[in-house]
C-alpha cells in the first residue's frame, strides 16, 4: 500500500469520527440551550473532543494535500473542475469549517451563562457541519463509503 493510499484511507475513515463528534456536540448543545440546562464537564469534553478531532483531520488532510495526484499546482488548475476542487475549494472550505469550530469553542469558553455556552457551540458547530456537508457534496463522491 502506498503512502498516498494509506493517508487517503486514514483521512476518509477519520471523517466519521469527526462527524459523529460534531453531531453529538450540536445535539447536546441545542438540547442544553433550549432547555436551559447546566453546562457540564461532559459538555465541555465532548465539545473539546469534536474540536480536537477536526484539527486532527485537518493535519491528516494537509499531509494528503501534498501527496495527492488530484492536487495540481499549475496554471491550468483553475480551468479544470476536478483539479480546482481538490487544490483550492476542498481545502478552503474545510479550513473555514475548522475556523468556525475553533471560534465557537473559544467563544463558548468566555461565556458565563450556561445557555450562552450551549448556544455558541450550537451555532458555530452547526455552521461548520453545513460547510463540511457542502464540501463533500461538491466533490461528487459518495457521502458514505470510502474515497477512491
Amino acid at each position: 500500500m502506498t503512502l498516498y493510499k494509506l493517508t487517503l484511507l486514514l483521512h476518509s475513515g477519520f471523517r466519521y469520527i469527526v462527524m459523529v463528534l460534531l453531531l453529538l456536540a450540536v445535539l447536546q448543545s441545542f438540547a442544553g440551550w433550549l432547555s436551559k440546562k447546566e453546562y457540564t464537564e461532559g459538555n465541555r469534553k465532548l465539545n473539546l473532543f469534536a474540536l480536537i478531532s477536526a484539527h486532527t483531520q485537518l493535519l491528516i488532510g494537509l499531509a494528503l494535500y501534498f501527496i495527492s495526484p488530484f492536487v495540481v499546482f499549475a496554471k491550468e488548475t483553475m480551468h479544470e473542475a476536478t483539479a480546482r476542487y481538490w487544490t483550492v475549494e476542498h481545502i478552503s472550505m474545510m479550513i473555514f469549517a475548522i475556523v468556525l469550530i475553533t471560534i465557537g469553542h473559544s467563544k463558548s469558553k468566555k461565556e458565563t451563562l450556561p445557555e450562552n455556552k450551549h448556544r455558541t457551540i450550537a451555532i458555530f458547530y452547526t455552521l461548520a457541519i453545513i460547510v463540511v456537508v457542502v464540501a463533500i457534496v461538491q466533490s461528487k463522491r459518495a457521502f458514505f463509503g470510502m474515497s477512491n
